[in-house]
C-alpha cells in the first residue's frame, strides 16, 4: 500500500543515534554506523524522529510500504514497561491517531496484566492535563472492554421487545481483538455501519449465530489496519465464512475491497458472501463472490 513513511539520507546520517529513542515504535536502529529503518510495519509515518536529527537526514516520503500495525507495535513495547507505552500512546494521541490509540488501549486492557502493566495508571498518565486533572477520553472508555454474553433463546419476540442477537462486544473494527475466542472458527458478519439501521430484520435473519464486526470504509481512518485484522481472523482465528453486508451507496464497496485485499495476503481461503441492502431496507443482492 502507499503511505507516509520516513526516509533516511545515508550521506547526511552520522549514526549518532539521537533519533532512535525518539521513535517510540522502535522502528529505528543504528547498524553499521548508520541509522536504519528496521521495520516498515512499525513506522507510523508521523515523523516524531525528524526534529531530533541534528543533521537533517530524516524526511517523510510517500511510497509503497507495509501497512502500519498497532497490535504488532504495542506487543513489542509491552515488555519494555509502562513508561515506554505511555510515550508511544501519547505520541499517537497528540497526532490525532485515535483509531490506533484505541486499538493499543484495547490490546493493553486484554493483555496488559501479563506484563504487570496497570492499564488505569497508563490511561491516567496519558489523559492528565496541564492542571493535573484526569479526563477519560475515547481510548480509555469502559465501553471498549471486551465482553461476551449469552443469549436467552427462550425469550420470544413481542410487539414491545425484539431480542438482540449480538453476543459479544466491542464490534467496531478498530476496537475488536481478532484473536478473541468469540471469533475462533465462527461465521463472521462484516457489516457497514448503516446496515443495521436500514435493515429491520438484521438481528433475526442475519446476525443470529454469527460473530460481528462493523466499519465504514468512507469515514473510518486507518483502514489499512482492517486488512491486517481480517488477515488474522482468516489465518489465526480460522473463521469459516465472511458475509459482507453493505449499503447500495458506492462508497460501501470499499468494504468488499478490504476483504479481497486481506484474502490476497492470507494463507487460508474462506468463502465470502456479499449482501447489498437498499436505503429502504430491501435486499438487492445476496450472492457468494
Amino acid at each position: 500500500m502507499t503511505r507516509d513513511i520516513i526516509k533516511i539520507d545515508e550521506e547526511k546520517c552520522t549514526g549518532c543515534g539521537v533519533c532512535v529513542p525518539n521513535c517510540h515504535e522502535g522502528a529505528l536502529q543504528v547498524i553499521d554506523g548508520k541509522v536504519r529503518l528496521v521495520s516498515e510495519l512499525m513506522c507510523d509515518g508521523l515523523g516524531a524522529c525528524i526534529g531530533h536529527c541534528p543533521e537533517g537526514a530524516i524526511t517523510i516520503e510517500k511510497r509503497e510500504a507495509e501497512p502500519y500495525n498497532e497490535v504488532a507495535v504495542i506487543k513489542e513495547m509491552a515488555p519494555k514497561g509502562a513508561n515506554t507505552l505511555i510515550a508511544h500512546l501519547k505520541h499517537l494521541k497528540e497526532h490525532g491517531e485515535n483509531g490506533y490509540f484505541k486499538e493499543g488501549i484495547t490490546w493493553l486492557r486484554i493483555n496488559g496484566s501479563k506484563y504487570d502493566i496497570n492499564i488505569t495508571e497508563v490511561v491516567e498518565a496519558i489523559t492528565e492535563n496541564n492542571n493535573g486533572h484526569n479526563h477519560i477520553h475515547g481510548g480509555s472508555c469502559p465501553g471498549s472492554r471486551e465482553r461476551v454474553f449469552s443469549i436467552n433463546d427462550d425469550i420470544k419476540p413481542s410487539v414491545d421487545h425484539v431480542p438482540s442477537a449480538l453476543r459479544h462486544w466491542p464490534v467496531q473494527m478498530h476496537l475488536i481483538n481478532p484473536n478473541a475466542p468469540v471469533y475462533r472458527e465462527s461465521d463472521l458478519i462484516l457489516a457497514a455501519d448503516c446496515v443495521a439501521f436500514s435493515l429491520g430484520s438484521f438481528h433475526n435473519s442475519f446476525l443470529k449465530g454469527h460473530s460481528l464486526a462493523i466499519a465504514c470504509p468512507k469515514l473510518d481512518s486507518g483502514t489499512e489496519v482492517y486488512i491486517e485484522k481480517l488477515g488474522t481472523l482468516i489465518n489465526d482465528a480460522k473463521i469459516n465464512t465472511i458475509t459482507v453486508m453493505i449499503m447500495e451507496v458506492p462508497c460501501c464497496g470499499g468494504l468488499i475491497q478490504l476483504v479481497k485485499a486481506a484474502l490476497q495476503k492470507s494463507t487460508r481461503k474462506v468463502p465470502v458472501k456479499q449482501i447489498v441492502v437498499s436505503i429502504e431496507g430491501k435486499i438487492l443482492r445476496d450472492e457468494w463472490i
